[in-house]
C-alpha cells in the first residue's frame, strides 16, 4: 500500500485525492488543509459578500463526502509546516505530528499579494481570497455601519468585489496605480468599454498610488498621492502569489513564473513529487511559453492528471489558453488566447479586428450589444486570441477557445457552421462577422 500526502484541500488537492482513491482504493491518501474549508470555491467569495449565495455553498462537497464516500483521510485545520524527503510535519489542534509519504503533492494554492501600505492590519481591511474572507467581511458589515467602501486594485477580483458593494448601494471607490483596469489581460479597446461602465456606478481613480490606510480602532480613511477618502471598509485586491515556501524547503525547482515547475504529467523536479493548481505553472497552448495562470478549471484538471499519474495511469496536461470570464453589473468581460499586446511581445506579426455587433436580430427583443476583438497571425491566418465585452459573450469565447485549440485559421472560423434563430443569434453571428473582417 502506497502513502500519498497532499498539501491543500482546494480544487486541485481534492481532485488529485479523489482520482488516486478511484484508481487505487486501497492506498492511504491523506489531505492536509490549513483551514476548515475543503473543496472550496474562492471564485464565489464576491457573490457571498453580495448576498447572492450563502457561505455554506462555497464548499462543493462537505468534508464527510470525501471521508465517508471516497475514503480520503482528510485533516482540516492542519497546517503543514515542514517538508522533508519522505515525510511532512503538520501542526494540528492536538499538536505537531509527522506523516510519511511515498508520493507528495503540492496543491497549496496562492495567497494575496499585500502591498507595503501602512495600516493594512487595521480592522475593516480585508483581502478576498478564500471563503473565510467572505465570512469575515459579512460579519464586519453586520456589526459596523459600512457606507463607504474602497477597493484597491484593478484586476478581476477588484471589479467583482466592487460590484458586490455597488449592488448593496454602498459608496464605492476603486483605486488603482495602473493606467487602466485589467491592463495585464486585455487590450485598451476592451478596457475602455469596461471603464465607461465602471464610472456609471462608482468613483474610478486610476494612476493613483495608495500611500497608507488610517484609523484609530478601525479603518477610517485611505490616503493616496492624490488625496484622501473616507472609508468604512477596505478591500485589497492587488494580485496573488503562488505558495512556494514549502516546495523550496524540499529543493524543488521553481519555474520562471515564480510558481512550481511541472512537466506535462504534473511532476516536479523531484521524483514522486507533484504539483497542481494555483501553485503550479504550465505552458501556454499558443505561445508555448511557461505561464502561471491560476484558474479553477485548469486547477481541477491538473489535479486529475496528477492523481492519474500517481496511480499509474499515464495522462498529460496539454497546457492552457488563459480563458477567463467575469462581469461588472450587466457588462460581461472575457478572453481566450493572446491579446494583441501579448502576441506582439511573442514576436507575431499580427492583424486584428474589432467590431461592435448585436447578439440577436434587430427586430427581436433583447438585441444587446457585444464588442469583440480578434488577433491572428498575419502570414498564416492562424487565430491567436479573442477578447469580448457586452452581452452573452460566453458562447463566443467557448467557441473561439475550441477553435484556438484546434488551430483554426480566420477562414475556418468564418465557415464555422454556427446555429441561427432569432431568439438566440443573428444570421451572421458576431464571431462570423469578426472572422469576415479579419479575413476579407
Amino acid at each position: 500500500m502506497k502513502k500519498v500526502v497532499i498539501i491543500g484541500g482546494g480544487a486541485a488537492g481534492m481532485s488529485t485525492a479523489s482520482r488516486v482513491k478511484r484508481l487505487n482504493p486501497e492506498w492511504d491518501v491523506k489531505v492536509f488543509e490549513a483551514t476548515e474549508w475543503v473543496s472550496h470555491a474562492p471564485c464565489g467569495v464576491p457573490y457571498v459578500v453580495e448576498g447572492i449565495s450563502p457561505k455554506e455553498k462555497l464548499m462543493h462537497y462537505p468534508p464527510e463526502f470525501f471521508t465517508k464516500k471516497r475514503g480520503i483521510d482528510l485533516h482540516l485545520n492542519a497546517e503543514v509546516i515542514e517538508v522533508e524527503q519522505g515525510s511532512v510535519r503538520v501542526r494540528e489542534k492536538d499538536g505537531e505530528k509527522t506523516y510519511e509519504w511515498d508520493y507528495l503533492v503540492f496543491a497549496n494554492g496562492a495567497s494575496p499579494q499585500i502591498p507595503p501600505i501602512e495600516g493594512v492590519e487595521l480592522k475593516g481591511v480585508f483581502t478576498a481570497d478564500l471563503p473565510p474572507d467572505a465570512v469575515a467581511i459579512k460579519e464586519y458589515m453586520e456589526k459596523n455601519d459600512v457606507r463607504n467602501v474602497i477597493v484597491i486594485g484593478t484586476g478581476y477580483i477588484a471589479l467583482e468585489m466592487a460590484e458586490a458593494f455597488v449592488v448593496q448601494r454602498k459608496n464605492v471607490i476603486l483605486i488603482g496605480r495602473s493606467q487602466r483596469v485589467l491592463r495585464k489581460t486585455f487590450d485598451k479597446d476592451i478596457t475602455d468599454i469596461v471603464e465607461t461602465k465602471l464610472r456609471e456606478h462608482l468613483n474610478l481613480r486610476l494612476e493613483e498610488v495608495t500611500l497608507r490606510i488610517e484609523g484609530k480602532d478601525k479603518v477610517e480613511k485611505v490616503i493616496t498621492d492624490a488625496g484622501e477618502y473616507k472609508a468604512d471598509l477596505v478591500i485589497i485586491a492587488t494580485g496573488i502569489k503562488p505558495n512556494t515556501t514549502l516546495a523550496r524547503q524540499l529543493g524543488i525547482r521553481i519555474g520562471e513564473t515564480g510558481a512550481i515547475w511541472t512537466n506535462e504529467r504534473m511532476q516536479t523536479s523531484i521524483e514522486n513529487v507533484y504539483a497542481a493548481g494555483d501553485v503550479a505553472e504550465t505552458k501556454h497552448l499558443i505561445s508555448g511559453r511557461r505561464v502561471w495562470i491560476p484558474l479553477a478549471p485548469s486547477g481541477n484538471k491538473m489535479g486529475y492528471v496528477a492523481g492519474s499519474n500517481i496511480a499509474g495511469v499515464n495522462i498529460s496536461f496539454p497546457g492552457v489558453l488563459g480563458t477567463t470570464i467575469t462581469k461588472f453589473m450587466d457588462l460581461e468581460i472575457g478572453k481566450t488566447g493572446l491579446t494583441e499586446e501579448e502576441a506582439l511581445k511573442e514576436g507575431y506579426d499580427v492583424k486584428t479586428a474589432f467590431i461592435e455587433a448585436r447578439i440577436k436580430p434587430h427586430y427581436y427583443p433583447g438585441a444587446k450589444k457585444i464588442w469583440l476583438k480578434a488577433v491572428a497571425d498575419k502570414e498564416t491566418e492562424r487565430l491567436l486570441g479573442l477578447q469580448a465585452a457586452g452581452a452573452e459573450i460566453l458562447p463566443r469565447i467557448d467557441a473561439f477557445a475550441v477553435a484556438l485549440q484546434a488551430g483554426f485559421t480566420t477562414k475556418e472560423l468564418f465557415f464555422a457552421d454556427l446555429p441561427y434563430a432569432p431568439p438566440f443569434a443573428p444570421v451572421w453571428d458576431p464571431l462570423v462577422v469578426l472572422a469576415r473582417v479579419l479575413k476579407f
